[in-house]
């Protein structure tokens, strides 16, 4: 039986089986051509190559829509993003489109909220218990400090790199120990080793884990793998060239020999090779599947014919996997302008300049239309302090995150311990926090105890040998903390609804004495008030999960309509490592490139485009082919978030270090070929432009009253 759609959906769609030929029907309304072509191929693997732009996000939640109509069941279609917040909008778009019904057993998601479902019903195939926890990066660092010997933070986070990439090119400790390079990678090897056994003791997972222990389910168990085939019978995946080796080779597992996918993806948008995406991907599809069907998008619905021409000049100086010209129907627009800056404050205060050119009177576009995009975090300094000055409001993007502040990190240390009571790292930080008088002696004595029974540290305190170990009033202390948990993790899997769960969160905060943890730890009031009011909504949106509402940001669907506390604290550990929070107040953006794909503004001023900074050069390095052909993908990627206007603006001197060195343009500023169409911008005859324009505006209001 096929879904119901909605009524406007069946003049779009040919109901047709897909043996037909693609276009027999009446067309997706709204779509061009190469996005029909996109919709209706789904006899075999698809590669949609979207540029910029070019609406793939339209493509993939049609596709969705014509995949029903043509019998598939919503539940057998996985659709697989990178972001929450691009799974939260195609999930939305889904649903205007196919009916809430319908998108409510789509699996939208990322591939590590997918891993995540492979996991909590299959997890036992790979040695996992039903219950186990996801370390966030900070348990990751302390779990190698702890495997490595050190407390040097640094060194640590430069394990934690060096084993992610490994991870995510399916290295195992054995292989990255054969393969290491020099002694730095030998180090890490061996730390490696230590670190995934006390991984497996603490039934731990961490991020990488999310997507190689599903790929190892999927190869090494048939009877999984026809399984979630079998579950999952079509599935698009959304930026590809994200992917990464094992993310590629677990949508080959996923797919099977039939290969009912989609890939939506853009060569020219790979920027994030230093996290292990690879375009190699790309590259192996056409040969892992000789029927695959390319099909470019280039028309682009975003920018001006002046902006595109500039990204294609640009971009025409890599080789090409796939050939592709991005174009638009809006016409050339304002050409692309070039601002020279004497030295970084000046460039800030051209760049706030610009941005009150363009408001004119206030009458003009809103502060939020605006975007400064810059190559390295940085950079952003200077532009704060020029806009603070100038009182725009603004935000920086990628400042800490609601989920990052030390008081919500502290309670979810509680719920993954009740979750999983091998979770040493969540263990050692509830236990600690509020501080109840056990000390780092008794938690040091109390680690070595487990270590050598080989078992958690939470089993530990209640083993009658421990007070060989530790004195009379530290046992006792330990004794009263397991027992707290205890009784909250019963109550907590026999609590559901909204208002129960916010009940007993409430009691347990007042029990543990949260408040005046809070109060006593910090000697400014309105900062322990505001870190309280952070807790509040914390609860409260725990509680709102216990009461059966869907979360639209968290990338994982809740199919009961009531959960525990316990069910949530289930899957606390991903929503907080890949909750993406956001706001709509009318502020300029600032942002680096990296984290700019993916959005849009209006008004764009790209920042600091000499060479050293765009492309990025380290003093020690050379500047490797690869390395400058994902610098200049990076450039691409910095004028297509451009809708109307583009600045680039560059600097004749810069600092470098605690010195000023001169400033040598970016090579990307030769290639964008400026000289035709664009212009450079004359302060002085922009400002004379500025002033006759607001003459003007008020002449016009002065004859409309009159008229009045």
């Amino acid at each position: 039986m096929q879904p119901r759609l909605p009524a406007e959906m069946h003049a779009a769609y040919d109901p047709r089986p897909m043996s037909s030929a693609p276009h027999s029907g009446p067309p997706a309304a709204g779509l061009n051509p190469a996005q029909l072509e996109a919709v209706y191929h789904l006899t075999g693997p698809c590669l949609v190559i979207a540029g910029a732009g070019s609406g793939k996000t339209k493509v993939i939640t049609t596709k969705i829509a014509q995949l029903l109509v043509s019998g598939y069941r919503p539940s057998q279609i996985a659709a697989i993003t990178f972001t929450n917040k691009a799974a939260q909008e195609m999930r939305e778009r889904a649903k205007a489109l196919v009916g809430k019904k319908a998108a409510k057993d789509l699996a939208i998601s990322t591939f590590h909220s997918l891993g995540v479902r492979l996991l909590r019903e299959e997890g036992t195939r790979v040695g996992l218990k039903e219950q186990f926890s996801i370390l966030d990066s900070d348990d990751v660092l302390n779990v190698l400090k702890d495997a490595g010997g050190t407390t040097d933070a640094k060194q640590a986070q430069r394990w934690q790199w060096t084993i992610s990439l490994w991870k995510n090119n399916g290295i195992g400790p054995l292989q990255a120990a054969q393969i290491a390079a020099d002694d730095d990678e030998r180090a890490a090897a061996a730390v490696m080793v230590r670190y995934q056994e006390r991984l497996a003791a603490y039934q731990a997972v961490d991020f990488d884990d999310l997507i190689t222990l599903p790929l190892k389910l999927l190869t090494t168990d048939a009877e999984a793998r026809e399984k979630w085939q079998n579950k999952l019978r079509y599935v698009l995946v959304d930026e590809y060239q994200d992917t990464n080796s094992v993310q590629y080779e677990l949508l080959k597992a996923l797919v099977g020999e039939r290969g009912m996918f989609t890939a939506v993806g853009d060569d020219d948008q790979s920027i994030y090779g230093w996290r292990g995406a690879t375009i190699e991907n790309l590259k192996r599809l056409p040969t892992d599947y000789p029927t695959l069907k390319v099909i470019p998008l280039e028309q682009n619905y975003r920018s001006t014919g002046s902006i595109l021409r500039a990204a294609n000049n640009v971009i025409a100086g890599n080789p090409k996997l796939f050939e592709k010209k991005l174009w638009s129907d809006f016409g050339d627009g304002e050409p692309v302008v070039l601002l020279e800056a004497d030295g970084e404050e000046h460039e800030a205060e051209r760049a706030v300049a610009r941005i009150q050119q363009l408001r004119g009177d206030g009458m003009g576009p809103n502060f939020k239309d605006f975007a400064i995009l810059y190559r390295a975090n940085h950079q952003a300094r200077v532009f704060e302090q020029a806009l603070r000055r100038a009182q725009i409001p603004y935000k920086v993007s990628g400042g800490q995150s609601f989920f990052d502040k030390a008081e919500i990190k502290d309670l979810c240390a509680w719920l993954r311990l009740l979750v999983n009571q091998d979770d040493d790292p969540a263990f050692l930080r509830a236990v600690t926090t509020p501080k109840r008088g056990i000390g780092h002696t008794t938690l040091g004595a109390l680690s070595t105890f487990s270590a050598q029974w080989k078992c958690s540290m939470f089993e530990a305190l209640f083993s009658e040998s421990l007070a060989t170990a530790i004195t009379a009033r530290a046992l006792a202390q330990l004794h009263e903390f397991g027992r707290a948990v205890n009784d909250l993790q019963y109550r907590a899997k026999h609590t559901e609804g909204h208002t129960a769960a916010h009940a007993l969160l409430m009691e347990w905060l007042k029990d543990i004495g949260y408040e005046q943890h809070l109060v006593d730890n910090e000697e400014n009031e309105k900062v322990a008030q505001a870190r309280w009011g952070n807790v509040l909504d914390f609860v409260d949106w725990v509680a709102k999960r216990c009461g059966g509402q869907q979360s639209e940001e968290d990338g994982i669907s809740f199919t009961e309509p009531k959960q525990s506390v316990l069910d949530v604290a289930q899957t606390i550990s991903v929503i907080l490592s890949l909750a993406e929070r956001g706001d709509e107040q009318d502020q300029v953006t600032l942002t680096t490139l990296h984290a700019s794909k993916g959005l849009e503004w209006p008004h764009v001023v790209l920042a600091g485009v000499n060479e050293g900074l765009l492309p990025f050069k380290r003093e020690e390095a050379e500047l490797t082919p690869e390395a400058l052909q994902e610098e200049r993908r990076l450039m691409y990627v910095g004028i297509t978030r451009a809708r109307t206007t583009l600045a680039v603006s560059t600097l004749r001197r810069r600092k470098k270090g605690r010195d000023t060195v001169v400033g040598i343009p970016s090579r990307f500023l030769a290639e964008m070929k400026l000289s035709e169409g664009s212009t450079r911008e004359d302060p002085r005859e922009k400002l004379k432009r500025m002033r006759a324009e607001l003459v003007a505006k008020a002449a016009a209001r002065v004859e409309a009253a009159g008229n009045d």
